[in-house]
C-alpha cells in the first residue's frame, strides 16, 4: 500500500501527466474550432522580459498593471458615441458613418461602393450598405479565424486569416447570399503572437500579406517576420520585406508605387523606447532590422550582440514610443485642401503598456517630392482622455467622394471625416 506522501506524490504525476496530454492536444483543437460569435478571442500580449541586475525592465508587478486595454464585449450605442469630443483641423467635420460593428477592424471598398468591415478578436466580416437612403450593417462571413485582413479586386473580396487567405467572389451582387469563402492560400504559421493577418493589393496586383513576429523579442524562425507577396491565385509567394516585427497596415505611393508601412517596436524595452516605425521598401529583399536593431539607430540589448544598425534600412519617421500605428492610406481624393494631396493618414491604435498613454488618434504625415518625411501632426484627437480611451482608431479609407472613413475597434463604430460644404452624410 502507498503511504499518504507517496500516494500524493504518484496523484500529482499522473494529474500532471493528464494535463501535459490535454495542452499537447490544444494547439490542434485550437485549429479545428472556431471561435464563438459572441466570444472574443483571447488577446495575447507578450510578457515583460526579465534580466537579473536590470531595474530598467519591469519586473512582473509593474507589467501585471500594464496588461493592454479591454476591449468593451458590445459596441457602443450611437447616442453615447463621443462625437462632441472629437477634434479636426479647422474646416472638418466628423459623424458617425455606421455604429453596432464589434471589433471593427480593416476598411475596403468595393468596385459598387460596399464598405466591407473585418474583425480580429471575433470571426465575422461585414458590409455597410445603403438601402432607402439608410445604412444598415450585414454580417456576410462568420466562424472565422482572425479575419483582420481585407483586400478587394476584380469583384471578389479577399480575407486573410490567422493561417490562410480566402476569397468571396461576385460578393457584392450575393450580399443577402454569401458565396462560400474559395481558399487561395494556406501556408502560413499559426501563433497567436501578432498572428493575425493584414493583405493589401499592390500596383503590380499581387498580394501582400503580413507575417508577424511569434514572440515579443527573438530570433524569428526563417518564415516569420517579414512581408510576403503572391500571385492573386495563391501562387509564386515569395518574401518582399525582411526584419519586420509587425506590420498591421500598408499602401503603395500614388506616384513612386514603392510600399510604405507601419510597424510595431518590440515591448518591455522602456516606456520611451523603441518607437513605432514607418517604413519604405525601395527595392524587394530589403531587411527593417528586427530582432537586432529598433529606430534605425538602437541595437537590442538582447539580440543585437555583434550587430550594427547600419546593415539594416532606416525608417522614414518615427511615430512615438508604443503608439501602436496600424492602417495607413495615401490621400489620393480632391475633397480635401491641396496640402493634403498624397499625404499619408494613419491610425494610431494607442498605448497599451505605457504608464502615460499615447495615440489613439489619426495622425497626417506629409512627404517630400523624394518620397522622405517632411512632416507628421495630429489630425484626428479626443479619443484619448485622462489616461483613457473612448475609441481606437485601426484603419483609414478614402471614399470616391474624398471624404474618408475611420474604423474604431474599441466603441464598434466606424467615422466619416468630410471637408467643408461637403454634404455630410446620413447616418
Amino acid at each position: 500500500m502507498l503511504s499518504l506522501s507517496t500516494r500524493g506524490l504518484w496523484l500529482a504525476g499522473a494529474f500532471g501527466a493528464l494535463l501535459g496530454a490535454l495542452l499537447g492536444t490544444m494547439p490542434a483543437l485550437a485549429q479545428q474550432t472556431a471561435p464563438a460569435a459572441s466570444t472574443p478571442m483571447p488577446s495575447l500580449q507578450p510578457q515583460p522580459s526579465t534580466v537579473p541586475g536590470r531595474p530598467d525592465i519591469p519586473n512582473a508587478e509593474v507589467g501585471n498593471t500594464l496588461r493592454g486595454v479591454p476591449q468593451p464585449p458590445f459596441a457602443t450605442a450611437a447616442d453615447k458615441l463621443p462625437t462632441a469630443k472629437l477634434k479636426l483641423p479647422k474646416g472638418f467635420k466628423i459623424e458617425i458613418y455606421a455604429s453596432g460593428i464589434p471589433n471593427a477592424r480593416t476598411l475596403r471598398m468595393g468596385d459598387k461602393g460596399t464598405i466591407f468591415v473585418s474583425n480580429r478578436v471575433l470571426d465575422k466580416v461585414y458590409a455597410i450598405v445603403d438601402k432607402d437612403g439608410k445604412r444598415q450593417v450585414k454580417v456576410i462571413v462568420s466562424g472565422m479565424d482572425r479575419p483582420n485582413g481585407l483586400a478587394f479586386k476584380d469583384g471578389a473580396l479577399y480575407i486573410a486569416e490567422g493561417t490562410k487567405i480566402s476569397k468571396l467572389e461576385r460578393i457584392e451582387d450575393n450580399l443577402d447570399n454569401p458565396p462560400k469563402p474559395i481558399v487561395v492560400y494556406s501556408d502560413l504559421p499559426n501563433h497567436q503572437s501578432h498572428g493575425w493577418r493584414y493583405i493589401g493589393i499592390g500596383p503590380d496586383n499581387k498580394l501582400y500579406i503580413n507575417v508577424g513576429a511569434p514572440c515579443n523579442i527573438c530570433e524569428p524562425p526563417p518564415i516569420n517576420a517579414q512581408i510576403r507577396r503572391l500571385n492573386l491565385d495563391g501562387s509564386g509567394a515569395e518574401i518582399y520585406a525582411r526584419g519586420v516585427r509587425n506590420s498591421v497596415g500598408f499602401d503603395w505611393h500614388p506616384g513612386s508605387k514603392e510600399l510604405y508601412f507601419t510597424e510595431h517596436g518590440r515591448d518591455w524595452l522602456s516606456e520611451d523606447l523603441p518607437e513605432d516605425e514607418l517604413n519604405r521598401v525601395t527595392k524587394a529583399g530589403q531587411h527593417f532590422g528586427f530582432p537586432y536593431c529598433h529606430n534605425g539607430t538602437h541595437t537590442d540589448r538582447e539580440m543585437g550582440w555583434g550587430r550594427s544598425c547600419d546593415e539594416f534600412e532606416k525608417p522614414v519617421a518615427l511615430m512615438g514610443p508604443h503608439s501602436a500605428v496600424l492602417g495607413m492610406r495615401f490621400y489620393t481624393g480632391s475633397q480635401f485642401p491641396k496640402e493634403y494631396k498624397n499625404a499619408i493618414f494613419m491610425a494610431r491604435h494607442g498605448s497599451w503598456n505605457k504608464t502615460k498613454k499615447i495615440g489613439g488618434d489619426v495622425v497626417v504625415v506629409k512627404l517630400n517630392k523624394d518620397g522622405t518625411v517632411k512632416s507628421w501632426a495630429p489630425f484626428l484627437t479626443g479619443f484619448l482622455e485622462n489616461n483613457q480611451y473612448s475609441g481606437r482608431p485601426v484603419d483609414v479609407l478614402v471614399m470616391k467622394d474624398g471624404s474618408i472613413l475611420v474604423s474604431d475597434d474599441y466603441a464598434g463604430a466606424v467615422w466619416r471625416i468630410s471637408y467643408g460644404a461637403a454634404k455630410m452624410a446620413s447616418r
